[in-house]
């Protein structure tokens, strides 16, 4: 008994000094910290007695029902100060939590990777009917206890909408990352796979907790090196520590391979001897790799290369993928994203014009990933005119979780109303209600396999993502990947009680603010449908006036139009017609510029300056109100994030505060470069009471080239 009181006393201590130190962001939103309300924890407590998985003997030998038993137990720890022990299964023993997997009746509402949480005979129950599931209950009923949610009569049943949700890791061999915000890679090649930074474990624990059940390690602008047998154990070695967390690995895989390191003449998709390579080298990965999910391909896109070098199609090459994985349970993701150099051409269309004819060709294996807009990844884009218009090709939908065009690192911008405003939006492919989200969960079109991808925003920062504030993007795709009907304030939410504070008028604060903080962006960069005007090469800052690259299609200019008479790009019948990919009902709301929502006029309308718009100012007028009320809504956020100072952690509020600075003064240039380069189009004057800018559009141009320069 004297050594169980000790033990207790250094749990305490080590709860004691976890709670009182400086939070540098490390921990996520997976904070299990002593719950300040005594009452709570009391009552939580009488809950959580105890942890049993109810076959027990079965732990052992699945490391994923084990590893749900260890979350549960740290996390309440944690949570409620006290231990909280693992127990054989004991006949008749109440007030603690039951893990348990089947096929009865209890889990028959669930999917293979859904769970159930109840209260059975005065015990928590978490049922799966897989140990995926239970993982996935387990970090649910944490997330209940950290939100301060009453565990009585808990009646709690949950199925993920999409079968593969990933993430997408842009990470080089030489530990950069392509639009990584957040300093070098994650994965340590170099010392992979010997040594194991306990990061990745850490890593698999924040991805399980949000039911992330997929992980796709290097760029899409890939390296072959990855195929090597040298590398495939070092990812071997990544998916040891991920497959107790019930996540599986992906490669992205460069397209001539069967070249570069298998000593082919060709990489012919229709070749017998690659086809036969790439068959010999997908046994050999799954060899190293049992549960290996699959390939991630980008070919034929931005001079990566690709099947159409030796004229196939992207059927001949997805489907020859599909063909080596035929004995495996893995999946070909076929990325979407191409588009040629043609300067009378629209980019709008590119994808389109590319897949939609091979619609029902694919193999069953295949899904085609599509960026949820046309173009990529902007602060705003209509939905991508491919979702709706495959109905026998399984599609995936792309996300952009690292803020490439939301303004890295230095820019508070909460994704969720971004993601959610894809998903809401109709297809009109079955008529009214065929919403993307529809499309890509399957129900629409009866897709036999679904997926969901996020461009992920991770790095080395000791707080993963560089601006704090971008955790709550990784979060919220995450739990929008598991249920697209979830509003983006109930996730923030969510993410404030369980990262920042769970002081109620600050929870609401945060959570305004960040709702907001998405359509401020837009206000200060690109309104009214402008897209496409940042830096040139690094998409850093404003360059409307880009006109010099060494493609049409990478000019700014070729997307704003901006002359004499207006502004916007004229995709209707008149223009580029890419509005006719769209079904009668979206051309309707959208093709008509008299009573095109504003947010998407620019993108299908040339619209003159003096046009009188809804709001009852000119186009010009409107312009410029949303660029200098953009930067005064910056610094509002300043202002409110000022008031939440007593009870958010000094270390995250001085960063958060910092980076907010720089916002204000990145968004003063967004708003000083577009005013003046706009203007020297229209001619107008500012309107009052807005001032005209102290720097001069040289001026501004000057401090764009300094970034410029190598």
């Amino acid at each position: 008994m004297k050594g169980k009181h000790i033990g207790c006393f250094l749990l305490v201590l080590l709860l004691l000094a976890n709670s009182s130190r400086a939070d540098d962001g490390y921990r996520l939103w997976l904070k299990y910290d002593l719950l300040r309300d005594a009452g709570k924890r009391e009552a939580y407590a009488r809950s959580a007695q105890f942890i049993s998985i109810q076959n027990n003997s079965r732990a052992s030998s699945d490391p994923v029902l084990k590893t749900a038993a260890q979350e549960l137990q740290a996390g309440l720890q944690g949570l409620l100060g006290k231990p909280v022990p693992i127990i054989t299964s004991v006949p008749n023993k109440t007030g603690g939590i039951i893990l348990t997997t089947g096929t009865g009746a209890e889990s028959q509402s669930l999917n293979d990777e859904g769970y159930q949480i109840t209260r059975r005979q005065n015990n928590l129950v978490i049922t799966g009917k897989s140990s995926a599931g239970v993982l996935y209950g387990a970090f649910a009923l944490l997330r209940q206890v950290q939100t301060l949610q009453s565990l009585e009569g808990i009646a709690l049943t949950s199925s993920p909408k999409v079968r593969y949700r990933l993430l997408n890791h842009w990470d080089n061999v030489n530990g950069t990352i392509e639009r990584g915000y957040a300093g070098s890679s994650l994965w340590k090649w170099y010392e992979l796979p010997e040594r194991i930074d306990p990061r990745y474990r850490d890593y698999a624990r924040a991805n399980a907790s949000l039911g992330i059940n997929g992980t796709v390690v290097n760029n899409v602008n890939a390296s072959s090196r990855f195929l090597t047998g040298e590398y495939l154990e070092k990812v071997a070695a990544l998916a040891n520590v991920f497959r107790p967390y019930g996540i599986r690995v992906y490669l992205s895989v460069y397209f001539p391979a069967p070249k570069t390191i298998g000593g082919l003449n060709t990489a012919d998709p229709l070749d017998p001897q690659v086809r036969q390579w790439w068959a010999n080298k997908t046994k050999e990965i799954y060899a190293a790799i049992p549960d290996f999910g699959g390939f991630l391909v980008k070919a034929n896109s931005e001079g990566e290369p690709g099947p159409q070098d030796y004229g196939r199609t992207h059927v001949d090459g997805a489907n020859m993928l599909a063909e080596a994985l035929a004995p495996y349970d893995g999946v070909v993701m076929w990325r979407s994203f191409v588009y040629k150099a043609d300067p009378k051409g629209d980019r709008f269309k590119a994808a389109y014009e590319e897949f939609k004819p091979f619609d029902g060709q694919f193999n069953r294996k295949v899904i085609v990933q599509v960026k949820n807009g046309p173009i990529d990844f902007q602060s705003r884009e209509p939905f991508s005119p491919l979702f709706g218009a495959m109905p026998r090709t399984p599609l995936a939908m792309e996300f952009q979780i690292t803020q490439e065009y939301l303004g890295f690192a230095t820019h508070l911008v909460y994704e969720a109303p971004l993601f959610k405003e894809c998903l809401e939006s109709d297809t009109y492919a079955k008529g009214k209600g065929s919403t993307v989200a529809k499309v890509i969960d399957g129900s629409l079109h009866g897709y036999p396999i679904t997926a969901m991808a996020g461009v992920a925003n991770t790095g080395s920062d000791r707080n993963w993502t560089g601006h704090t504030m971008g955790q709550a993007n990784w979060y919220a795709f995450g739990r929008l990947a598991w249920d697209h009907t979830l509003s983006s304030e109930a996730i923030a939410r969510e993410w404030v009680n369980m990262t920042l504070t769970n002081e109620p008028a600050a929870v609401s604060q945060i959570t305004n603010l960040m709702l907001r903080s998405r359509e401020i962006y837009v206000d200060y960069t690109t309104p009214l449908g402008l897209h496409h005007i940042m830096g040139y090469g690094i998409h850093y800052g404003p360059e409307p006036w880009k006109a010099n690259a060494s493609r049409p299609d990478w000019n700014h200019t070729y997307y704003h139009r901006a002359d004499s008479i207006g502004v916007g790009f004229d995709r209707t019948a008149t223009g580029s017609n890419a509005l006719s990919l769209y079904a009668p009902d979206v051309q309707k709301l959208w093709g008509n510029a008299e009573t095109c929502p504003l947010p998407y006029l620019l993108w299908f309308h040339h619209v003159p300056w003096t046009k009188k718009l809804s709001t009852g100012r000119s186009l010009w007028d409107e312009l410029c109100t949303r660029y200098y009320t953009g930067v005064d809504s910056v610094a509002w956020m300043q202002r409110q994030w000022t008031q939440v100072k007593p009870v958010v952690d000094p270390e995250i509020y001085a960063d958060v505060a910092g980076r907010l600075a720089t916002q204000h003064k990145e968004a003063l240039w967004w708003r000083d470069a577009c005013v003046l380069y706009f203007q020297t189009f229209s001619r107008q004057p500012i309107p009052a009471p807005f001032k005209k800018p102290e720097r001069t559009l040289d001026d501004i141009k000057r401090l764009v080239n300094t970034y410029q320069l190598r």
